[in-house]
């Protein structure tokens, strides 16, 4: 029963060496893959916060109600933007040259794209709802520098400088 033991540890030995060569970079194809997956439920989350919340801004009758609706989108959408964030840092490093640069550069993104919704939830939390008039200009500004906000966030893949990045994002079915 002795020989059984180097068996055991050579196949404990190649199952961590198969962790260690995962956890590291990977090729574009697979990173895009990984980045794209992570982005379509963000994107989703967003897109369904944002139908919820204006439908239910067309039936609130008072600006308190208003107010709970844009803080539940907002608060919901720096939620759902951490968790991408957290997504493609999982994903690791692209094997590109400036991978790292790259990767760091969607992790930003997305960092400040949660950021500009906090800071929109943090701004409509601390409005006044009475008078009305006052509340719903307020309301527009808050809005407006969140647009501001996260158009300085976004990241065009199309404007990446790693071409095998721009040809994964095109090419792998994840990101269609």
């Amino acid at each position: 029963m002795r020989p059984a033991r180097p068996v055991v540890l050579l196949v404990v030995l190649a199952v961590l060496a198969s962790l260690a060569a995962c956890s590291g970079s990977h090729d574009a194809r697979a990173w895009a893959a990984s980045v794209c997956t992570t982005l379509e439920p963000w994107r989703t989350e967003i897109g369904s916060l944002t139908t919820r919340t204006q439908q239910q801004m067309d039936t609130a009758t008072t600006p308190r109600q208003a107010k709970e609706n844009l803080m539940r989108l907002f608060g919901g959408a720096a939620d759902a933007s951490e968790k991408a964030r957290a997504g493609v840092v999982k994903a690791g490093v692209p094997d590109v040259d400036d991978g790292e640069r790259i990767a760091d550069g969607f992790t930003g993104s997305l960092a400040a794209t949660r950021d500009a919704y906090s800071r929109a939830k943090s701004g409509i939390e601390a409005l006044q709802t009475a008078p009305a008039q006052t509340f719903y200009e307020q309301v527009t500004r808050v809005v407006q520098q969140l647009q501001s906000d996260y158009q300085a966030s976004g990241l065009d893949t199309s404007k990446l400088d790693s071409s095998e990045l721009k040809a994964a994002f095109d090419e792998v079915p994840e990101c269609r």
